[in-house]
């Protein structure tokens, strides 16, 4: 594996968005990954997967979504959602597209990365969702992206990157009709996507920090990712 670089950076023209980056160390350029987080923050969880792809060759950025409303270095609690709460209500698609196009533009800016792809987690899974509607990313997957159906359902015409949805196939939050639904509207609307449902999975099973981390389920789901997000144009 690589060696990295971790730093946290400014993002945006003088919004005050900051975000965490995790460089390969080398020649590059480097092909660039978005990590879009949970609801909980740009904690431990986020940052580790922004440094896995890292070692795998990518400059990895993890905006912090909620830096209007909390301050930098917000980590909210696994155990207590209603501290995140109000953060996570303070958000729109509006300034969430303006937030993507931000990070994206840094990313690719002069001597930035050749191609981006993203990737998500819950609320991130969402953005990675919607950030495949309003940017040209090489490759988008949604790991149990809560949200995406029904309010995002219009979007499914207008993905542009292959998208891989990754579910729980015990996931409460996130019935079957909803996954269906999603995949429905890609088929509906000619686009590239695979859909994976892990059955013995909860929601937030990839996350090593949550009690509903599946070990197995995470193993393959990571696996599947970093293949779909390498494989060729």
């Amino acid at each position: 594996m690589r060696t990295i670089t971790t730093e946290w950076v400014e993002v945006g023209d003088g919004t005050g968005m900051q975000a965490y980056l995790a460089t390969p160390e080398g020649p590059g350029p480097f092909p660039g990954i978005l990590i879009f987080q949970e609801a909980f923050g740009v904690n431990a969880h986020i940052r580790d997967v922004a440094e896995r792809f890292a070692r795998e060759g990518y400059v990895a950025l993890a905006p912090e979504i909620f830096y209007r409303t909390a301050p930098h270095g917000f980590e909210g609690s696994y155990t207590d959602f209603s501290a995140v709460m109000p953060h996570y209500q303070a958000l729109t698609d509006d300034t969430l597209i303006s937030d993507l196009k931000d990070s994206y533009a840094w990313l690719s800016g002069p001597g930035g990365t050749l191609e981006i792809s993203a990737i998500g987690f819950c609320l991130g899974g969402r953005l990675s969702f919607l950030a495949n509607s309003v940017v040209k990313l090489k490759a988008a997957v949604s790991f149990y992206g809560g949200g995406i159906a029904p309010a995002l359902l219009d979007r499914a015409a207008l993905q542009q990157a292959p998208l891989l949805l990754i579910w729980g196939g015990l996931d409460k939050h996130i019935p079957p009709e909803q996954t269906a639904s999603v995949a429905r509207a890609l088929r509906d609307a000619g686009k590239t996507y695979v859909q994976a449902d892990f059955s013995a999975a909860d929601h937030g099973f990839f996350c090593d920090a949550r009690a509903s981390y599946h070990p197995a389920s995470a193993a393959q789901a990571w696996a599947l990712a970093l293949q779909f997000i390498k494989q060729p144009e």
